[in-house]
């Protein structure tokens, strides 16, 4: 016996459909039919990033809360919040891992007949919700993670399953350009940064020409931004820096400051790498549990014997260096802060690496104003140009990079600079290495899948070996 519910969903899908067959233009249904996945997963996507930023924004509140309380307790909670993390994805969902931005690729890559039946165990509402509480718990632990990484494979999520859930008469819609649309959206409504998100699929997500799906990639972006901002109101990720009155000379400080970023942040994806290497050569997982709550132990011993701005994803540090008189941090902050990434992205629970990115390069740019004694607008200025530089060089994607500060800062009068530290960091991170940290994983990510492919077909073929077989036999 069906329930009341279903009953009332059918009454409804059953009265839109009349009033959808009144339409008599054919061209305006197809493109309202091909339209309303995009419009209702950038809904329900920039809805989730809401709840998200606000879950997320407590649980490094009540860390702060902790920490002035008793700080020593983080030698327990820490550890056992990184332990905790790492446990929830390797027990409910593997996939749901780090940032998600490479599984997102990975699923873009295997969006074919052939496998895309195997990107259920990337994109899935179980990812969704493992992605928020294990990134959840390792945040409110001190881990030094961001939540804009997640929330692109969790709107990639909401536009797959979407896509999952449409009738079987319904017109095809292309996979690939639903989790392409939805990954856009997440990005956009992370950072309040709508150009920022349709850069970031094209130049990090896919290679498909624009004019394929620019009306969805556009109406997707604009969908979730709205909602974010309809619950959140009009603001920028950061704010308003003051940015004027320094000279041209400054590209002198820029320079320096864009080659450090560059090494900086490719060898902090290099250290990731090897680290999760490391780790996955164990087989006991009390080895993994016990350097687990070491790396946490680590991140507490400096976030409460060295600087309490170690901890959580760094918006703090960007905020207090672009919106305050005090624009110097210490010289070793960044450095601390980059081992702090490096330690948390290796536990292996979820965890965005976007903003502590940002917030390592805006420490590395201060301390370079500082060196440089420049101004305070001047340091601004080289405070952007690291987060740039920083965030250039893990992702190696220039123009995503550049139009995500320009956007959460609206400093477009500063575009030339931003593009310069961009283009100078993203070559030096090639001389560290030749592809990017993401695009690392997302090669890992896609071998699994081949090689899960190969077992299957192999216990086919020789399940359909034994038959031949028994018959004969008998």
């Amino acid at each position: 016996m069906k329930s009341k519910a279903i009953i009332l969903l059918q009454r409804i899908r059953n009265k839109i459909k009349h009033e959808f067959d009144k339409i008599s233009n054919e061209n305006l249904k197809r493109n309202l039919l091909n339209a309303i996945p995009f419009w209702a997963g950038a809904f329900v996507s920039g809805g989730i990033a809401v709840l998200y930023a606000k879950l997320f924004s407590l649980a490094e509140e009540g860390t702060k809360l902790i920490f002035a309380w008793a700080d020593w307790t983080f030698f327990i909670i820490t550890p056992a919040c990184f332990v905790l993390s790492w446990w929830i994805v390797l027990k409910y969902s593997p996939y749901a891992k780090g940032s998600g931005i490479p599984q997102v690729s990975a699923s873009i890559e295997l969006a074919n007949p052939k496998y895309y039946h195997y990107v259920n165990a990337l994109l899935s509402i179980r990812v969704v919700v493992i992605k928020i509480l294990s990134s959840l718990v390792l945040v409110f632990g001190g881990g030094v993670i961001g939540r804009e990484g997640p929330t692109i494979q969790i709107s990639a999520s909401v536009f797959k399953k979407i896509n999952d859930f449409l009738p079987h008469w319904y017109p095809k819609i292309s996979k690939r350009n639903m989790i392409i649309t939805g990954a856009a959206a997440g990005l956009a409504s992370a950072f309040n940064t709508p150009l920022g998100g349709i850069v970031f699929a094209i130049e990090e997500l896919t290679k498909t020409h624009f004019n394929f799906f620019k009306s969805a990639l556009l109406t997707g972006v604009i969908i979730a931004g709205l909602t974010a901002l309809s619950f959140l109101g009009p603001y920028l990720y950061l704010g308003y820096p003051e940015l004027n009155d320094f000279h041209v000379s400054i590209i002198l400080a820029i320079i320096p400051l864009s080659i450090v970023t560059g090494f900086g942040g490719s060898g902090m994806g290099r250290a990731i790498i090897y680290l999760l290497k490391f780790l996955s050569r164990f087989k006991k997982k009390i080895k993994i549990v016990g350097y687990l709550a070491l790396f946490g132990v680590i991140v507490a011993a400096l976030a409460i014997f060295v600087d309490k701005h170690i901890f959580g994803s760094g918006k703090e540090i960007m905020v207090s260096t672009l919106f305050s008189n005090e624009k110097q941090v210490a010289w070793y902050l960044p450095i601390f802060r980059v081992i702090g990434s490096i330690l948390s992205f290796a536990t292996g629970g979820s965890g965005g690496i976007f903003a502590p990115s940002l917030s390592a390069g805006a420490s590395f740019g201060a301390v370079f104003a500082e060196w440089f004694d420049l101004s305070e607008t001047a340091s601004n200025l080289l405070i952007l140009c690291g987060m740039t530089g920083f965030l250039t060089s893990i992702t190696r994607s220039p123009f995503t990079s550049s139009i995500l500060v320009l956007e959460m800062t609206n400093s477009h009068n500063v575009i030339f600079f931003i593009m310069v530290s961009s283009l100078i960091a993203n070559i030096t991170a090639t001389v560290v290495s030749r592809h990017s940290f993401y695009d690392y994983l997302k090669d890992q990510y896609v071998d699994e899948i081949y090689k899960m492919d190969a077992v299957e077909r192999q216990k086919e073929n020789s399940v359909e070996t034994e038959e031949p077989e028994e018959a004969d036999s008998k």
